[in-house]
Order: structure tokens, then sequence, then C-alpha cells
């Protein structure tokens, strides 16, 4: 009864340090799957700014082109009209 006893408390030894291996492999693909989220999320995150910090500068350099345009067309009248100006006088 004893050896019966021993053996039954062996077994049960086994299976729950086999269970607390598998356990802790789990746990730990577990944590090596979500670094590798994080990471790829990471990456993401950072494409998606360079991507939108490029958008947005050539959003502003298009703009500010429109501004120099636009200056040097009003330019362009101002001394149309100051020589129509010289012409009449």
């Amino acid at each position: 009864m004893k050896k019966l006893f021993l053996s039954l408390a062996f077994i049960a030894t086994l299976t729950i340090v086999s269970c607390k291996e598998s356990t802790g492999d789990k746990v730990e693909d577990a944590t090596e799957a979500v670094g590798n989220d994080v990471e790829e999320g990471m990456h993401d995150a950072g494409e998606a700014i360079d991507s939108t910090a490029t958008e947005v500068g050539e959003v502003v350099e298009d703009a500010a082109n429109d501004v120099k345009d636009a200056a040097k067309k009003g330019a362009e009248k101002v001394e149309e009209k100051a020589n129509d100006v010289k012409k009449e006088m």
C-alpha cells in the first residue's frame, strides 16, 4: 500500500511538474508573441509618422509656392498700375 501511494504521489508530482513546464512554455510563447506584436506595431507607427511627415512637408511646400506665386502676381499688378500712373502724368 505504501509503495502504491508513493507511486501515485510520484506520478502526480511528475504530472504537476510537466504541467508547470508546459505552462511556462506557453507563457514564454505568449510573451514572445506579444513582444513581436508590439515591435511590429511600433514599426508600423514609425512608418505612418514618416509618411505623414512627408505628406505634410509636401503640402507646406505647395502652399509656400502658391503664396510666392500670388505675391509675384500681386507685385506685377502693382508695377503695371504704377507704370500706368507714370504714363498719365
